[in-house]
């Protein structure tokens, strides 16, 4: 295959490249700790921006933000460019925009919670079964009045609206308990500790803004700051599912094209799929393959291909496995199952081979142009053309600084929603006379509320996931668009 053909990624007995029409089948880059996956991860992000390809990833140990400038002056990285015989290599930098939850070191990155879904929350909330059906039907009583949940105290509001009414939504919605009230009002309060107060508010998340290029025809890449988020791990996987279904609902459908739309790398991808029930991971499976259509290629980075399950793996059609070690019988039995994910090389021992692999080194096995899995072979991978390690804090505020989205997300703003409506019916209820006060303010339901923006026209009946389930619905029939309505990441009650 000519260099022309695809993307150069690594080099061993003969040139492996990946190629771009290719890219949206999904991809895995496996290996343990300190093998070379963070420097694969570059390779392909930063290949996949030179063709033009935006970029999402997630930076976990704070060593990914470095691709916005050029490397050099490691003779390591040099000795690896003679060794593999890379003429014409370059170092150089990538075009760069910073994310942080929390908003400190990059631009913020917020939702409103009826975009965030109830199901969603009672993830992040930890939520038991009786808790997360509570705050479903509250989420049901605000959008049968009209009432936009923007932020925590919309929330909070909303909640001790319905439980000092309790008695009158259990004969319409099903029972609300005090204690399940409570409990939730519990952990809106842990998470507003969290910094939660910054995730929910606006202005909100546009995902096109992902999906960039800069003047010169290169893809930006967006990196997630989460050394922090990281931290609380349902956190950071409700984030990255929420992150999915919004790409998936904002996006049209396009087909096979010459090259993907963009490619989103999941890293510790292992936390989306950690003890969640069976009925989820048939959602999860179910998106991957439904986002390939939008034109998204979505690549998992964790330790071993058992960490995710068989109908998510087999959606994954490009792999690089870096070294795994064996010195347990457990362990042992990771590397043979990592080796039987492959198309054998009559010429390999592949199993052997994965406990031998020298750092940076991999085994690697992309699809062919009919799609189908090549044979896997060992190779070394390119170095990447950009810095190894981190930024400074000055080289984080000049990219923040010089942004084109940093007033975009600069200064939030606090509209009229749930909060504030409800303040004026307490208002209105306490300047009527006492024997009409019972008609006028717990009676009283309207859904004339219409707010202008793009969160607010979305949030009605028309969820994130719903809107996802009327996408699938075209491709899958009506019995499964159904079937997501209820489920796609929504029955994760917990973890």
């Amino acid at each position: 295959m000519g260099k022309s053909q695809g993307i150069l990624f690594a080099k061993g007995e003969e040139e492996l490249h990946l190629l771009p029409r290719m890219a949206n089948r999904h991809g895995l880059i496996t290996g343990a700790t300190g093998t070379g996956k963070t420097i694969s991860l570059k390779v392909l992000a930063e290949a996949f921006s030179s063709s033009g390809v935006p970029v999402f990833l997630a930076d976990i140990k704070g060593d990914v933000a470095s691709v916005c400038a050029p490397g050099g002056d490691n003779p390591k990285i040099d000795e690896r460019i003679k060794k593999l015989e890379l003429e014409g290599f370059k170092y150089r930098g990538f075009p760069v925009v910073l994310w942080d939850v929390f908003g400190k070191l990059g631009h913020p990155v917020r939702t409103a919670i009826s975009e965030m879904g109830p199901l969603l929350l009672s993830m992040l909330l930890g939520l038991n079964d009786t808790q997360s059906g509570v705050l479903n039907i509250v989420f049901k009583v605000a959008d049968d009045m009209g009432m936009l949940l923007i932020d925590l105290k919309d929330l909070r509001h909303m909640l001790k609206y319905v439980g000092d009414r309790s008695q009158e939504y259990t004969v319409d919605y099903g029972n609300v308990s005090k204690q399940s009230i409570g409990a939730i009002q519990r952990g809106l309060l842990s998470l507003e500790a969290q910094g939660g107060d910054n995730f929910f508010a606006e202005p909100a998340l546009d995902i096109q803004d992902f999906l960039r290029v800069d003047k010169e025809g290169m893809g930006f890449i967006n990196i997630l700051a989460s050394e922090q988020l990281y931290q609380s791990p349902a956190l950071y996987s409700t984030f990255l599912l929420w992150l999915l279904s919004e790409l998936f609902e904002e996006l049209p459908e396009v087909g096979d094209q010459a090259k993907p739309k963009a490619v989103f790398f999941f890293d510790e991808a292992h936390l989306l799929f950690y003890d969640a029930p069976k009925v989820l991971l048939e959602k999860i499976e179910q998106v991957v393959r439904l986002v390939r259509s939008k034109g998204v290629g979505v690549y998992f980075v964790t330790h071993s291909p058992t960490d995710l399950p068989d109908k998510v793996l087999g959606q994954l059609g490009n792999r690089v496995q870096h070294a795994l070690r064996a010195f347990t019988p457990k362990e042992q039995a990771v590397v043979k199952a990592a080796a039987d994910t492959f198309r054998p090389n009559p010429r390999l021992d592949v199993a052997g081979t994965i406990t031998e692999l020298k750092v940076g080194e991999a085994l690697v096995s992309f699809l062919d142009e009919d799609g189908r899995p090549q044979i896997v072979n060992r190779a070394f991978v390119i170095p990447p053309a950009s810095r190894l390690g981190t930024i400074t804090e000055q080289e984080r505020q000049v990219l923040i600084d010089n942004s084109v989205l940093r007033h975009k997300y600069e200064t939030t703003f606090d509209r009229e929603s749930a909060y504030e409506i409800l303040q004026k019916k307490l208002e209105q209820a306490q300047a009527i006379p006492q024997n009409q006060k019972s008609s006028t303010y717990s009676g009283s339901r309207t859904r004339n509320y219409d707010y202008g923006t793009k969160t607010a026209r979305r949030t009605r009946s028309d969820s994130a996931i719903n809107r996802m389930a009327k996408s699938a619905a075209s491709s899958f029939g009506r019995q499964i668009g159904r079937e997501i309505i209820r489920g796609i990441f929504g029955l994760i009650t917990k973890r």
